[in-house]
């Protein structure tokens, strides 16, 4: 604010030292006027007269003052008139600029009163009887403008969009509203007539074309289809549909008319079975020897759709099946082994005639009866582990003592062969039992004869005791060498595990200064500049990123390696790790022109979150990589028995099927035709292999080149405690949760405190950063001021940590608000450890989108 004195004060000044002028200056006449004439001779004319010369300085200087107050007056009268002119310039300047842009504009006070307004503005409502002037609200204009009929239609625009209006001239306006800094209104209308004329055209156009496609589309069918309006009257057919019933179809004649051309039968849902039932679907043999499979659809809106489908070859390959069936039940009963065949349930599904015959059983009754049922808890007891065994995929074979139904004792030569379905799965399993008693007994009296055997073989034996003592010298010596060998290699392995765990030590001190910049960066990318400066940092960022990619899996492997991560294993619920996962994926897969889709689980599963993620991520990594523009990737769950298995779908380029186990091998990579520049060193699915020994967590591939691939890894089924239940929050929007949030940020590094707070300020947060508790104590009182979320870095200066910092922080205040812990360390310990004082943990390197997904998390319960 400007100190100067206002012109009003500069003229008050000038009267009141113009008084005191006058006053001094009679003052200085009479005082000379008495020392003229006194006759006296003596000291007091003189003093009267040395009084007077003061009194005449002090006029002296008074008039020097007046004469600084009056040019002062006369600059500031200048620079008024000045400011007029440019004020006049300027307002000038102004209604010029309305006057030129083709919408029409107008300019309201706090009131809503009009303040200005251009002729476009004035011309919209020419001819309403509306009376456009200056002090009119925007009341009075919008009631006029509803009497007169002006507007017809109204489409108000959702968010940020605009208010579109149809008038009664047909004319139809779009009027957008900005508020003013006073608390004033401006409001334009644009006249777009002619993009909503297009827009009509096009959708027109879209509507011929799809019902093109349609038809086309029917046409190609390989069955035939028929679709009949409310009215009875067919309305669609297919060629197929002509072919099958040999009729001549038109449209517009009733159906059940038309149908009585042909031999096909009359099918609609109103025609019913013999138990009153509506009747949907049925098969009929034509006179020709052909088989039409005949269903009926109904449709909510009246009408119905009926399908014809000749299947008159899988009728015919039915009638093998059934064939082959009693040929094979011939075959397998006249087999003197015994088959049978068992469900995963452990029911008989089938059993050959020496089957059931052996355990005297009348035959075809073991069918749909359990092995327990049939054989008892006893032979159960020892069938079961093996019973096991075949379904969890393995062959399996062993002898066992059993009595037939006569009561005689049998030794049995039993084979349990699994059935697997297309995805491995055991559906069931063969049993293959051999009656081996005779060969048993002789395989005894062979055992016999062996004995007697042993006693010429201890004289042989004698024989070549010395020929063994000279191999054995010679196995020693190599035994020596092979010790030495063994020292050898477990020095170097001793090397590699030490070079293993330095790189995993260090972690930390590489990835700080590369967190730092990926904060730069993702602050740079929030701003508005120019193309060309944008391009160069979204270079910078994927430079960033790859160097991030590539130092993190290289940590990522070396502490595998080096047995520095442990799994952390709970109950937790799936969504709330799919849920940022999705929020923060959804964005990657925007920003490379990919649709992503999600299907949740609210299931609970219990794995380590961290290491789960690190999975996914990967998962979710490749799929982006090799997905070209305009595909789409799928994040779902599909549930199996008490496992869960979390998918990847995704429409790239496939793997070859000789591929397929060789990616999880370390530094194999499949080359990508859509990132030519990718860096990756082929490490991403080595360290998800690793990972899911690590948790007992299988992980499933399978791709079709040209088509996509499918990565999926199984989770079980868990249950949470009923004090780990928490609320979930909706969702309204991570910039609105954002905007606004006062939000602490400590660490000790000042390069990532800067980024940090470029970055969050971006995002609308209000941010204050510190490098520790005194240095926020300098910026913020800490018990009084307002705090939506506390960041704090855990490793700080002088061996303080952040779960330190934080209680110091709390115990000043009389609030709790959320906390989330970063740190490079993975060490189970800590994550243990900010679990038990319920913060969030996130890791470096920080990503952008992750961190701004996580805090409108944290930021969900902030007034």
């Amino acid at each position: 604010m400007s100190s100067e004195p206002t012109r009003e004060q500069l003229l008050a000044r000038i009267a009141q030292l113009e008084q005191e002028n006058d006053k001094l200056t009679r003052m200085k006449d009479a005082l000379i006027e008495r020392v003229e004439s006194s006759s006296t001779v003596r000291t007091a004319p003189y003093a009267a007269f040395e009084h007077s010369v003061v009194l005449a300085e002090q006029v002296r200087e008074r008039t020097e003052a007046l004469n600084t107050a009056l040019a002062e007056l006369k600059r500031s009268n200048y620079a008024l008139k000045q400011a007029n002119q440019e004020a006049a310039t300027a307002h000038q300047r102004l209604i010029d600029a309305i006057e030129s842009i083709s919408d029409a504009f107008v300019l309201f006070d706090e009131q809503r009163r009009i303040l200005l307004f251009n002729s476009r503005f004035r011309d919209y409502w020419e001819g309403t009887g509306t009376e456009i002037e200056r002090g009119a609200t925007i009341q009075d204009v919008s009631r006029l403008a509803l009497e007169r009929g002006v507007v017809l239609e109204e489409h108000v625009g959702k968010g940020d969009e605009a208010t579109v209006y149809r008038l009664s001239n047909g004319r139809w306006v779009q009027v957008s509203e900005r508020h003013t800094g006073e608390g004033g209104l401006v409001i334009l209308y644009t006249d777009i007539t002619d993009l909503k004329a297009s827009e009509a055209a096009q959708r027109e156009q879209a509507l011929a074309q799809k019902s093109r496609l349609l038809q086309s589309t029917v046409d190609n069918l390989s069955q035939g289809v028929a679709l009949v309006n409310p009215e009875g009257c067919l309305e669609v057919w297919n060629h197929r549909f002509v072919e099958l019933t040999h009729i001549h179809a038109a449209g517009g004649m009733p159906f059940d008319q038309l149908m009585e051309q042909s031999e096909v039968a009359l099918l609609t849902p109103d025609v019913q079975d013999s138990s009153g039932r509506p009747l949907q679907e049925m098969e009929q043999r034509l006179s020709d020897g052909r088989v039409l499979e005949i269903r009926t659809h109904p449709m909510p809106s009246g009408g119905f759709v009926n399908t014809y489908t000749d299947i008159t070859e899988r009728y015919q390959y039915a009638e093998t099946l059934r064939e082959n069936e009693h040929w094979l039940r011939l075959i397998t009963d006249h087999v003197p082994a015994l088959i049978a065949y068992v469900g995963e349930n452990g029911c008989f599904q089938f059993t050959n005639q020496v089957y059931d015959d052996w355990y005297g059983w009348p035959r075809g009754s073991l069918i749909g009866q359990s092995i327990r049922q049939v054989h008892g808890d006893q032979l159960y007891s020892r069938l079961e582990p093996y019973i096991q065994h075949a379904l969890g995929g393995e062959n399996t074979t062993f002898e066992i003592d059993e009595y037939n139904a006569a009561g005689e004792p049998r030794h049995m030569l039993k084979s349990y062969v699994p059935n697997l379905d297309a995805e491995g799965r055991a559906v069931g399993f063969f049993v293959l039992i051999r009656d081996i008693t005779e060969r048993k007994r002789t395989a005894m009296a062979l055992q016999q004869a062996y004995q007697n055997l042993e006693q010429r073989v201890r004289e042989r034996t004698s024989e070549l005791t010395e020929v063994n003592q000279q191999l054995r010298q010679e196995i020693e010596e190599r035994r020596e060498i092979e010790a030495r060998l063994l020292d050898a290699k477990q020095d170097a392995e001793q090397a590699n595990l030490s070079k293993t765990k330095f790189l995993a030590a260090v972690s930390h001190d590489l990835l700080q200064p590369l967190n730092a910049a990926r904060l730069f960066t993702g602050a740079l990318q929030e701003q508005a500049m120019p193309e060309r400066i944008s391009s160069l940092v979204y270079s910078v960022s994927n430079s960033l990123q790859d160097v991030e990619t590539l130092l993190g899996t290289l940590v990522d492997i070396s502490k595998l390696d080096a047995g520095v991560i442990k799994p952390d294993i709970s109950a937790f619920r799936l969504n709330e790790l799919l849920d940022t996962l999705a929020t923060e994926y959804t964005q990657i897969a925007a920003a490379e022109g990919l649709r992503f889709r999600f299907r949740g689980s609210d299931a609970v599963v219990v794995s380590d979150a961290t290491l789960l993620a690190r999975i996914l991520r990967n998962f979710l990594t490749n799929a982006l990589r090799y997905t070209p523009s305009g595909g789409e990737i799928l994040l779902g769950c599909r549930r199996r028995g008490e496992k869960l298995l979390i998918e990847v779908w995704d429409t790239g380029s496939g793997i070859p099927a000789d591929k397929l186990t060789e990616i999880f091998q370390e530094f194999r990579r499949i080359p990508n035709a859509n990132h030519q520049q990718d860096k990756g060193l082929g490490l991403g699915l080595a360290i998800v292999d690793k990972i899911s020994h690590m948790l007992e967590h299988p992980v499933r591939v399978r791709s079709q080149e040209g088509v996509g691939s499918v990565f999926s890894v199984e989770l079980p089924i868990g249950r949470l405690n009923p004090q780990s239940f928490t609320p979930r929050f909706k969702d309204p929007g991570i910039d609105n949760q954002l905007q606004g949030a006062r939000i602490w940020m400590v660490d000790n590094d000042a390069a990532i405190c800067a980024g940090m707070a470029t970055l969050l300020g971006g995002w609308g947060c209000e941010v204050i950063t510190a490098l520790g508790l005194e240095d926020l104590q300098q910026h913020v009182s800490i018990g009084s001021e307002a705090l939506d979320l506390l960041i704090a870095d855990y490793h700080l200066d002088d061996g303080a940590t952040g779960i330190e910092l934080v209680r110091d922080i709390l115990q000043q205040r009389s609030d709790t608000p959320p906390v989330l812990m970063i740190t490079a360390n993975y060490s189970n310990e800590l994550k243990q450890e900010v679990k038990e004082q319920g913060y969030l943990l996130m890791n470096k390197p920080i990503r952008p989108l992750k961190l701004k997904a996580t805090l409108a998390h944290l930021l969900q319960g902030r007034p």
